[in-house]
């Protein structure tokens, strides 16, 4: 897992899908952490995120993602322990990506969610955002786009505030993120904050596109 600051304070985090995770903190003068074991991973993130969020000033937009690394994460982060400690009702949480499958589809990174983390975390429930997976993939990112947009509370990103406060990213061994694969046409995307992607997948996925991430 590769975890890198911006100067503006903001955070992403890639998790890698094998040992050893190095967690690199650029804006605390290069960092870098190496985390051989899953469970010591979760702990480290999980202990970081506590901080973040109760050391914010106001609300802390988190986007999510899916895979076996973060299962453990969302895991700890919905234990007794993690559920008095993080004071969640500062958290919105987003996905940076999505299959268009049911919620309860076995490949949901919605479902997932909330069967490690949200059946167990006081997250208040209009603090809740998964992607739309009803209709059809493009009008259901046009819709996440629009809740986006309310969130952030305008519809054109300043470089200087942006979306997430926090960005969980899986790094998969085709090199892709979110569901940015290679060489899509999606990756040449500037203004759309969310895109459908039928290429590549079995499913049909929504992702957040570069520049939202």
């Amino acid at each position: 897992m590769n975890q890198a600051y911006s100067d503006d304070g903001t955070s992403s985090l890639h998790f890698s899908k094998s040992p050893p995770y190095t967690i690199s903190r650029s804006s605390i003068g290069g960092r870098t952490d190496v985390v051989a074991e899953p469970g010591k991973l979760a702990a480290h993130v999980a202990d970081w995120f506590a901080e973040l969020v109760n050391n914010a000033r106001g609300p802390v937009r988190v986007a999510l993602c899916g895979g076996n690394t973060p299962r453990a994460l969302y895991t700890l982060l919905g234990s007794p322990e993690y559920r008095t400690r993080v004071e969640w009702d500062r958290v919105h949480l987003f996905w940076g990506d999505e299959r268009f499958v049911s919620v309860d589809n076995a490949q949901s990174n919605y479902r997932m969610v909330r069967e490690t983390l949200l059946r167990n975390a006081p997250i208040p429930s209009n603090q809740i955002f998964p992607m739309p997976v009803i209709g059809y993939p493009d009008g259901a990112a046009k819709t996440y786009q629009l809740i986006l947009h309310r969130a952030y509370g305008a519809d054109i990103l300043d470089p200087s505030r942006p979306l997430f406060d926090l960005n969980f990213l899986g790094l998969g061994t085709d090199g892709h993120t979110a569901s940015l694969l290679p060489d899509q046409p999606v990756l040449q995307e500037k203004t759309e904050w969310v895109a459908s992607v039928p290429q590549g997948r079995e499913h049909s996925r929504l992702t957040l596109t570069y520049p939202a991430l």
